[in-house]
């Protein structure tokens, strides 16, 4: 009698890292799609599966609940936040023209983040929300950051309330540009230059000095002779 034959089980592949990533990177994807939407109270399992078009096992076995991938989509907000910044401080060593990156390099991270945007600066100041807290870690490394350009430029650290005030000022007018902006659509290009111009003297008056308001006098369109 010949042997019996034996069989080999066959099970699903083994998943390999890269896919693994995949996988995890278009769950967060998902997560950001949805967050866009409805905002971090709407945010479910169940809402990113179907944005994700996965199966709930395969979501599990990446995350726990709906608030992980957002806080990934929020530490990746905050590095890009942080990571411009300290680039537009490095970028100039004139003190006008390194406001002026600053304030540049906020605005191209806030276009960044399209439909996105409009619930994330909806929930700044919600402590439900997790959003709140990213923003108070953001704000801590921007203070860090706006402090070591002063020592590099020479120059006294700024004061406490003037460096808020400066900063918020500038989140301030963002917020609004997203919350008069209409859902699915680009801020109007005018209202975005007319932006930026505000936040530039707000910088320069809040954290400048007489002669760097001097300075900005010269340039075009920043302080207009008439209105």
């Amino acid at each position: 009698m010949e042997p019996e034959q034996m069989t080999t089980r066959r099970g699903r592949p083994r998943q390999t890292r890269e896919q693994a990533a995949e996988v995890r990177a278009h769950i967060v994807v998902a997560t950001a799609e949805v967050f866009a939407r409805m905002g971090s109270r709407g945010l479910s399992v169940a809402q990113i599966i179907e944005q994700a078009g996965l199966a709930r096992p395969t979501f599990y076995r990446y995350f726990a609940n709906a608030t992980e991938p957002l806080h990934t989509v929020l530490d990746h907000s905050n590095a890009r936040l942080v990571g411009s910044i300290r680039a537009a401080l490095t970028s100039a060593d004139e003190p006008v023209a390194l406001g002026i990156s600053l304030i540049d390099a906020y605005l191209d991270w806030a276009r960044g983040h399209g439909r996105m945007l409009r619930p994330l600066f909806a929930e700044l100041y919600d402590p439900a929300s997790p959003v709140s807290a990213y923003r108070e870690r953001a704000l801590d490394d921007i203070r860090d950051l706006v402090c070591e350009a002063f020592v590099e430029l020479g120059r006294p650290m700024p004061n406490s309330i003037d460096l808020d005030t400066a900063l918020h000022v500038c989140e301030y007018i963002v917020y609004r540009i997203s919350a008069d902006t209409a859902p699915d659509t680009d801020p109007d290009a005018e209202i975005v230059a007319a932006a930026r111009l505000t936040m530039i003297r707000v910088l320069l008056t809040t954290l400048g000095t007489r002669s760097d308001v001097t300075y900005a006098l010269t340039l075009p369109a920043v302080f207009p002779a008439e209105r």
